[in-house]
């Protein structure tokens, strides 16, 4: 393959890669507690001596070839989301750092969705049913007969405290991760910790009660960084295209005599 080409390939293979993290972003921009991706590359050359060189962009010549090459490397934005009012009682946010943690099947994970409703037995948990931990690892137990809808009156204080007909039942688990990359997505806006990574207890949370953080994710932006990845895109087609044209009439004509 023509180094030119080469080189073209692999700088439309990087904005594809970077298309396809934000259109996951814009997708995702009405998902309560979505935290966008973002992505960065660099560009290396290998060395004659096999080590590669980090290098900015005027790259050198296409004689550079297959020792050109270009790495990615995606991260989480958990900058906060603006809060939404929902009016449930079982719907809150986050105001400020931290984590909800919550009992998977695969063990615990942390998210900062906090859409919860109530099994049929009685207990707090996710939309996917998995029970939202409380101080200590417990679940929290929503019951009750009298007051509110359904029998049940709830109120969560800002502190996360639980209670329910005006009994307090629990304190919800809130942990923070400021170490960078102690966290990595799985699905569903819900996170792992990653190298053995342990929470810190958050003390001076803040919990709004009948509101949802909505995700991070600025549609406009997106849309613009979308219409400016497809052009850089299609500008290195383009350069494929030429040189591919040019290598052909080249052939062509090689041994041709006048």
């Amino acid at each position: 393959m023509a180094g030119e080409i080469y080189m073209a390939a692999a700088a439309a293979l990087a904005y594809e890669k970077r298309l396809e993290v934000i259109a996951n972003n814009l997708a995702n921009v009405n998902t309560a507690g979505f935290k966008r991706d973002e992505v960065s590359f660099q560009a290396y050359l290998t060395s004659a001596e096999g080590q590669a060189q980090a290098v900015q962009p005027p790259y050198q010549t296409p004689q550079a070839g297959s020792s050109f090459w270009i790495s990615y490397e995606s991260r989480t934005d958990f900058s906060p989301g603006p809060l939404k009012m929902s009016g449930n009682p079982l719907d809150v946010a986050l105001n400020g750092k931290g984590f909800f943690s919550v009992e998977s099947p695969s063990g615990t994970v942390y998210t900062r969705r906090g859409n919860f409703t109530v099994s049929s037995e009685g207990a707090l948990v996710t939309q996917e049913g998995w029970p939202v931990q409380g101080e200590g690892g417990g679940e929290i137990r929503i019951e009750g007969r009298n007051g509110g809808p359904n029998g049940v009156e709830v109120s969560i204080g800002k502190d996360g405290t639980v209670q329910v007909n005006g009994r307090q039942v629990g304190r919800l688990n809130v942990e923070d991760f400021p170490q960078a990359g102690s966290l990595v997505r799985t699905e569903k806006g819900y996170f792992k910790t990653a190298g053995g990574a342990a929470g810190e207890p958050v003390e001076d949370i803040s919990v709004a009660q009948g509101y949802l953080e909505m995700a991070n994710v600025d549609a406009v932006h997106g849309m613009v960084e979308m219409i400016e990845i497809l052009r850089g895109y299609e500008s290195y087609q383009r350069v494929i295209r030429a040189v591919d044209e040019v290598n052909a009439k080249s052939i062509s004509e090689v041994g041709r005599t006048t």
